[in-house]
């Protein structure tokens, strides 16, 4: 990997503060084809698009804060440092799963977080920056963005605290 920066990729991929979640992002493509309510998973008001991609960048201070989604969302590794994303599933269980290019060490290229799973994503410590890819299908609409409350997770996953108040 080269010497560059997180400000250098902000600035060459055109990312922009991605304000509710953290990070910086930029769209790279969204199909114009469009899936009707009727035709979308429960829980669906509104017609979207068949899918959708972004460029998606962390640094120590702008990281993604837990959320969840409708879809399953798919992120993808692209360079930079390892980062530790926290799942929390319906069932009360979770995990966390690194991602980065050290394959051998355990580290992954990609990972799916499925529809309705609480996720946060942080650098780990040391870290400079992190550039991921992600897609969702059906398309993100920021609609579907549903924060996530540390409080109320915590209660919900009280074996996850320590990392909970770490990625909100």
């Amino acid at each position: 990997m080269t010497d560059i920066t997180a400000k250098e990729i902000i600035k060459l991929l055109n990312l922009i503060p991605l304000q509710e979640e953290g990070g910086y992002y930029a769209e790279t493509y969204k199909s114009s084809f469009r899936i009707a309510p009727g035709n979308l998973p429960r829980g669906y008001e509104s017609a979207h698009s068949l899918s959708t991609a972004i460029y998606y960048l962390i640094t120590p201070k702008r990281f993604s804060r837990m959320h969840r989604l409708p879809a399953d969302e798919v992120w993808h590794f692209y360079f930079g440092d390892a980062a530790e994303q926290l799942q929390l599933f319906p069932d009360g269980t979770g995990k966390i799963v690194t991602l980065g290019n050290h394959i051998g060490k355990g580290e992954v290229l990609q990972t799916v977080v499925p529809a309705s799973v609480w996720q946060g994503t942080i650098l780990k410590p040391g870290g400079r920056f992190a550039l991921f890819g992600t897609t969702m299908s059906p398309g993100f609409e920021f609609s579907d963005y549903q924060p996530g409350d540390a409080d109320q997770l915590i209660r919900s996953y009280p074996q996850f605290e320590k990392e909970i108040i770490l990625h909100t």
